[in-house]
């Protein structure tokens, strides 16, 4: 199709009424019938429909690539719901492709559907793909063959004629400022009289050759418009007109682009079309059918056919009378099922009020423009916002096509099919959200799937965050939309595999090869067991332990670690072995452990940023090691049969609330490394993993930074902020180290950024300091005492600080500030010293009541209470 005419689609149109002419009444033609349309028109449809009925032609030509016939009867199968598109890309360059979309309401889409129905030969006569992909350049433009030379001859410049518009010039000629709009009003607005069915093939065909005079006389003015390639692709319709004609005689139709009709009614020679096409490019091409969706038509860029209202087009072809009156009904539907209050009398002036402005505005019939000025006025109360569903819904449309099973597809193609019919996940245009429950086989299905085709580059789904808020990794939430160009990454993807399991696999090993940082083979890790990739694992790990040892950047390898910490937790859910991946990690970690904090050290302020940020991320996956290795340690015990007695720390709860627990695991960290080794290779198999003693490591490194004057403020903050949060500090301990931080000496900015790291700033410490009176008094204490000549100096820092808080967060901190601290013996003497909106004090009989509650969740044991009793 013509790439100028494709993007040439009329802003609104009226259907024209059909008039079938009796077969006895058909004209003997005696030269070819060439009918001149704009593409996606629905009037040009019905007119293209009137004219072949009319005619009755011996074949039917159309404008498209020729190795698309073998795919033409196709279009007569049930199963083919346009929109659909025949989409070619190159064998050796799957992303090298096109397409060309066609819609119900295309009139080559019509002229297709009435050849099959009447047993017409149909064929499509346009340049074929293996010449049109080939001329394509890298970024997806095509070049225009550059004429030859005679020998005898200096090849000259090339002279460019500047692109022109035919709908504008003849808009203009007119008189009239919109080409749409004339087009509308000329061609797609007409109507043909009130007894339609005394029409005879004259009146059938006088539009087409009207409108084959303007553009005559426009080739004349313009030649080829600034379109040199048109040249060879008309040179190839000429060659393949004169072939239909030697085999099924002159009556033949020809549907095109009416831009071309006056170049394929110039008599040439065969030798003169033939030279045109003298050394074309060539590269091996396949075509099939694909799903096409109205959105794609609305899109005037990429493969989008340029047109901007797919849905009202469609609804003009399909409605047989009073379109407006069933557009309106249509709209007041779609406003009511969004709970408008829409009534039968808002329809009726709705529809008045459009005829109305199309005669003030001098147009034979309502177009979109007309109608969506009454919908805006009538029904929407003059608001563009219901006006924007309305565009979406119905004047753009979120249709999907649909093609028949027979259709050629690549291996790939089809075993994605049967695995969404499988798994029940039907692609869709229309984006739409699922939540998926791991522990079902099903949703595990559907996520893997989904991860491998995200791996594979074809971004059918986009993890989402779920309706439901759950921290567990057992539920995921997915954002599923089909977009017509994942046809394309399925066909680029088909290089790795025939399935996807296979090609996932096979990509992910390569891509575990080639890579160059840690980072990308850690989160490749990461996709390979989100995938359920068993058959990759290997490959990745090993590049991922070469990656790990190489690596000395401390940046690289506390990026690296969080990825690894959760992977390390869908061992469970997914039911995938990362005891090699708990080794890596817990190497990572421990070659952190070591060189942090000389990288802790003379940084500015954008890298300290960064490297807090890191250090939370490590803290963070220190935090999922340590505690997702005794589930299973037990597991492993209990599979091997081990009548091993549970020892005092395996009971006792995990976290802060275990001091025992970290008094017994404290020796490791304060040994020497040899000792460390020594102690961990003595222990029993159920207590020796890689991740024993890790945490207690870390807390010490974290002591370490905390207490450095070297380190960034913004670290030490953040270290004194999560051994506090830990246990590992006491608010004395927490006290001090603020003083020292805070002192008058400090400067402010060090000051400031040592707040920032320990309240958190943006990461949520505002929280933190609403609900744990601790940390708010001793950040309140050190603002109390900071000196009155030096407060300036601070404040902008506190408030670029304390603005990173949420407005309810700043609200309630101004409230607890306002009502000062909290008056000590408060609840323990009887009296109420409440405040407003706040409770009297600790009620220790409700708090006594969640403990039972809070050691199940926590640590998966009654509380001590209950185990006594």
């Amino acid at each position: 199709m013509s790439d100028r005419t494709a993007s040439e689609a009329p802003v609104a149109e009226t259907p024209v009424t059909e008039a079938h002419v009796p077969a006895t009444a058909a004209p003997v033609l005696d030269a070819p019938l060439l009918l001149g349309v704009r593409h996606h028109g629905p009037g040009s449809a019905r007119a293209v429909r009137a004219a072949l009925d009319a005619a009755r032609p011996t074949a039917v030509l159309i404008e498209g690539p020729s190795e698309g016939d073998a795919l033409l009867p196709l279009a007569a199968d049930p199963q083919m719901r346009p929109p659909v598109a025949l989409l070619a890309h190159a064998v050796d360059d799957p992303g090298r492709a096109a397409f060309w979309p066609l819609a119900e309401f295309s009139p080559e889409w019509v002229a297709i559907r009435w050849a099959l129905a009447h047993g017409v030969p149909v064929r499509f006569i346009d340049l074929p793909a293996t010449h049109s992909l080939a001329l394509k350049e890298p970024h997806g433009e095509e070049a225009a063959p550059a004429p030859e030379a005679p020998a005898d001859e200096a090849p000259t410049d090339p002279v460019l004629t500047p692109a022109v518009d035919p709908i504008r010039v003849l808009a203009e000629t007119a008189g009239y400022d919109d080409p749409e709009r004339w087009w509308e009003d000329v061609v797609e607005h007409r109507s043909p009289g009130a007894d339609a069915t005394s029409r005879t093939a004259a009146d059938a065909l006088a539009p087409f050759a009207a409108l084959a005079e303007a553009m005559t006389a426009l080739r004349e003015a313009y030649g080829d418009g600034g379109h040199p390639r048109d040249a060879v692709r008309e040179a190839y319709m000429r060659i393949q007109l004169r072939a239909a004609r030697k085999e099924f005689g002159d009556g033949v139709a020809v549907v095109c682009g009416a831009w071309h009709v006056p170049a394929l009614a110039t008599r040439t020679t065969l030798a003169a079309d033939r030279s045109l096409l003298k050394g074309l490019p060539k590269v091996k091409t396949e075509m099939t059918w694909v799903p096409w969706t109205h959105r794609r038509l609305a899109r005037h860029s990429g493969y989008g056919a340029g047109i901007d209202s797919p849905g009202w087009y469609g609804h003009l072809f399909a409605a047989a009378d009073r379109p407006i009156e069933r557009w309106m009904t249509k709209v007041a539907g779609l406003l009511r099922a969004e709970d408008r209050s829409v009534s039968t009398a808002h329809v009726i002036e709705a529809v008045r009020l459009a005829e109305t402005l199309a005669a003030m505005r001098g147009r034979p019939l309502a177009g979109l423009g007309e109608t969506t000025d009454a919908v805006r006025a009538v029904m929407c109360e003059g608001s563009d916002v219901p006006l924007a569903l309305i565009q979406d819904r119905l004047v753009v449309g979120e249709t999907l096509g649909e093609v028949p099973d027979s259709a050629p597809a690549v291996p790939l193609q089809r075993d994605l099919t049967r695995t969404q019919r499988t798994l029940r996940l039907k692609p869709e245009a229309l984006e739409r959200q699922i939540d998926l429950d791991l522990r079902k086989e099903t949703d595990a299905a559907r996520s893997r799937l989904l991860y491998r085709l995200r791996l594979l580059g074809i971004g059918w789904g986009e993890p989402a965050e779920g309706r439901s808020r759950n921290t567990g990794t057992f539920r995921e939430s997915w954002r599923l939309r089909w977009e017509p160009e994942l046809h394309v990454r399925v066909a680029e993807a088909g290089v790795w595999g025939t399935t996807v399991e296979s090609a996932a696999t096979a990509k992910a090993e390569y891509q575990a090869l080639a890579a160059t940082a840690l980072s990308e083979v850690t989160a490749l890790a990461e996709q390979c067991l989100l995938a359920g990739l068993a058959d990759a694992l290997p490959v990745v790990m090993k590049a991922l332990a070469d990656r790990a040892a190489l690596d000395a950047d401390v940046g690289h390898l506390a990026d690296a670690l969080p990825a690894l910490a959760r992977s390390l937790r869908y061992g469970d859910v997914r039911a995938t072995d990362t005891a090699a991946l708990s080794e890596v990690a817990a190497g990572l970690a421990e070659r952190i452990c070591v060189g942090l904090p000389p990288a802790c050290t003379g940084l500015d302020a954008d890298g300290a940023e960064a490297l807090r940020r890191q250090v939370d991320g490590v803290h963070s996956a220190i935090g999922l090691l340590t505690a997702g290795t005794r589930p299973a340690e037990a597991d492993t015990a209990t599979s091997r049969g081990a009548a091993t007695a549970p020892t005092e720390a395996d009971a006792a709860p995990v976290g802060p609330a275990a001091p025992a627990e970290a008094e017994d695991t404290s020796t490791v960290a304060d040994a020497t490394p040899a000792e460390a080794t020594s102690t961990v290779a003595d222990a029993t198999p159920a207590e020796a993993t890689p991740t024993t003693g890790l945490r207690d490591r870390w807390s010490a490194l974290l002591r370490k930074l905390a207490g450095r004057d070297t380190v960034a403020g913004i670290i030490r903050g953040r270290a004194t902020r999560l051994l506090l949060d830990d246990g590992g500090l006491t608010e004395d301990e927490a006290a001090r180290l603020m003083g020292l931080a805070l002192s008058p000496g400090t400067p402010p900015t060090d000051a400031a950024a040592w707040i920032e790291g320990f309240v958190g700033g943006a990461s949520g410490g505002g929280m933190l300091l609403v609900h744990d009176e601790r940390l708010l008094a001793l950040v309140d204490t050190w603002l109390t005492g900071v000196p009155a000549d030096t407060f300036t100096d601070v404040l902008p820092l506190l408030r670029r600080t304390f603005s990173a808080f949420e407005p309810g967060v700043r609200r309630t901190l101004g409230e607890l500030a306002r009502r000062g601290p909290a008056p000590e013996h408060a609840g323990s003497d009887g009296a109420d010293h409440g405040y407003p909106g706040f409770g009297p004090g600790l009620d220790t009989d409700r708090a006594d009541a969640v403990e039972p509650v809070l050691h199940l969740l926590l640590a998966g044991a009654p509380a001590p209470a209950e185990a006594s009793a």
